[in-house]
Order: C-alpha cells, then structure tokens, then sequence
C-alpha cells in the first residue's frame, strides 16, 4: 500500500483492482479532462454510505420483526372484538 498526497494533502493509499476492459473504457470515456481518483474516490464513499443505510434498515427491520414475535397473539375472537369496540 503506497501512501501520497492525494486533494486537500490528505494522506492517502493506493488501491489497485481489476475491473472488465469495457468499465475502464466506458468510465475512461464518461470521466474525460475529470480527476478519475477523485471520481473513484468519491464513488467509493457513496457506495460505503448506501452499504451503511441498508445496514442500518436491515438491523431495524430485525428489531421491528423481533418484537412481533415477543407480542402477545391475539386470537381471531379478541382480533375481531378489537375491531368493532373501535368501530362504535
């Protein structure tokens, strides 16, 4: 890992990866004259912060799925007694 001087001097590290020749060459084409690190780098975060969302809603609908299986059933009877006491 090779550490340089990378946009407002923040120390940062070099990445290497393999991606298929037809990415490289279409990002190459979209991201022209642009800072592809700096591109890279910023996809990098988006894809870090959606990674964090779907954490986060997964481990809600976790919690939420948890505590329907604590609640107390109701039978069909007091379901439908339920209902129409909040009808009137």
């Amino acid at each position: 890992m090779v550490v340089e001087n990378f946009n407002n001097h923040t120390p940062v590290a070099t990445v290497n990866f393999s991606v298929p020749d037809d990415l490289k060459e279409a990002f190459n084409a979209a991201f022209e004259g642009q800072n592809k690190s700096a591109i890279i780098a910023q996809l990098m975060r988006e894809a870090i912060e959606r990674a964090e969302r779907r954490r986060v809603h997964v481990d809600a609908i976790d919690r939420i799925l948890e505590r329907r299986r604590r609640a107390p059933a109701l039978s069909e009877e007091n379901f439908r007694i339920a209902r129409e006491t909040g009808r009137e």
